[in-house]
């Protein structure tokens, strides 16, 4: 039996190929025509699963096939999987370490564990196959993709096979022509500044800065490219907003998860079918004022919103928090002038470098490594004021190749902050310490 199997060592996976696929049709098939649907539809998943395992086992006995015990349960799962999961991508999402999952056409699967990208070794057995598991997936969300509506852009609510969500996308013929492509982000795990300390994602002083930041009610844009760790540092910053406050996070994908009593979370919604019912990140930026918010969090300005979020921040809210793709500082700043530039609103350019020198406080520049690693490598002040040539003061630079005593290379070096900053992070209660703030 051997041969129906291929293993995959490292990989903790074994995937059923040659004959192994037919002995799954072969007992999905009879395991249809043994089940009562009816009943099975009054069970949990949990339930289901396990009366579904004791089915297909008995069938396996009554069907003579002679199987080890490993193989004995690699079909079980496989089969269960295929008839009430999502099949191949059932052992992917029950791994911790996997962040990213890409389906290239039902013949490639890669994943991005650690930060690094990598082809997982298992495939669907037939384009028919990952059809069914596209259906399955858009289904949870009332959605639906085919060939009069080839993309789907979703985001997937947490339960027991992907407990931290996920957002998922879809694109079929004849737009990609790699066959049905999904790519599935699962959301990443919420992570204190103490933590991204562990990893040595920031250190103990910045750390502390940014604290006393968001404790003093400055504007912090979070910056950096795909997958440098903005939602995940934006959502650590966040924890440090006082209980009592009224927070509203705004979000195309809800991945931002704060422990305040008082937070509101909004999500945009993609247009129907018929092209109507869209509610963008700006209409909720908009709508948000007018629900008397302490603070506001933005999870990503792409467009318009950014002019309502700088005018935000210029009007009573100060202490909110964004991200914005940028590979630079300098490049937020003037992504950020750009894209409220975008807005239906007609405003001269002098007013909007005025609007983002007024607003903006603090830009964090994140990047991710070769090695996948992730890391604060700037923090600066915004110095420049009303309608200035953006100036900005680094308050910290990662160094790479900054010499250490144990030989290896790399830093986070510090530089003094500038007056200004001190007598606002001082006029926010937050304690100084040589110019600096307090570490914890």
């Amino acid at each position: 039996m051997s041969s129906r199997y291929e293993s995959f060592t490292g990989s903790g996976v074994v995937a059923v190929s040659g004959e192994g696929d037919s002995l799954v049709v072969t007992f999905r098939r009879l395991l249809l025509e043994e089940v009562d649907l009816h009943e099975l539809s009054k069970l949990d998943a949990n339930q289901r699963r396990a009366r579904l395992e004791r089915v297909i086992a008995h069938l396996i006995s009554r069907e003579g096939v002679i199987l080890s015990a490993s193989e004995r349960n690699q079909l079980i799962r496989r089969v269960v999987d295929e008839a009430v999961g999502l099949g191949v991508l059932e052992p992917i999402l029950a791994d911790p370490t996997i962040s990213e999952i890409m389906i290239n056409g039902h013949e490639t699967i890669y994943v991005e564990r650690a930060g690094k990208v990598e082809k997982w070794p298992a495939l669907f057995s037939s384009r028919e196959q990952l059809m069914q598991t596209i259906d399955r997936i858009v289904s949870t969300v009332n959605r639906r993709v085919d060939e009069s509506s080839p993309m789907v852009d979703a985001r997937l609510p947490a339960d027991s096979r992907m407990p931290r969500g996920a957002r998922v996308n879809v694109v079929l013929p004849p737009l990609c022509l790699n066959g049905p492509t999904v790519t599935i982000r699962l959301f990443p795990q919420a992570l204190s500044l103490a933590q991204l300390i562990e990893k040595k994602s920031i250190d103990r002083t910045t750390a502390a800065l940014l604290r006393g930041c968001v404790e003093a009610r400055l504007n912090v844009v979070v910056s950096g490219g795909t997958g440098s760790g903005k939602t995940t540092l934006l959502n650590a910053l966040s924890s440090f907003i006082a209980p009592n406050e009224r927070i509203i996070t705004i979000e195309d994908a809800a991945e931002l998860s704060l422990d305040q009593p008082h937070t509101i979370r909004l999500e945009t919604r993609p247009p129907n079918v018929e092209g109507r019912g869209q509610v963008t990140i700006r209409d909720l930026v908009r709508n948000a004022l007018r629900m008397r918010p302490d603070r506001i969090i933005v999870g990503e300005c792409r467009g318009g919103e950014a002019l309502d979020m700088l005018q935000a921040m210029n009007t009573g809210h100060e202490g909110s928090l964004t991200t914005v793709h940028a590979n630079s500082p300098t490049d937020a700043l003037s992504r950020l002038e750009t894209l409220s530039s975008m807005s239906d609103v007609e405003v001269p350019f002098h007013a909007i470098r005025d609007q983002v020198n007024s607003a903006i406080d603090v830009v964090v520049q994140l990047s991710r490594f070769p090695d996948g690693s992730r890391r604060v490598v700037q923090v600066c002040y915004v110095a420049s004021h009303r309608q200035e040539e953006f100036e900005l003061v680094p308050l910290m630079t990662w160094e790479g190749r900054h010499p250490n005593p144990d030989g290896s290379r790399g830093a986070f070096v510090h530089a003094s902050h500038p007056e200004e900053l001190r007598e606002r992070l001082r006029d926010g209660g937050v304690v100084l310490d040589g110019g600096r703030v307090r570490s914890a």
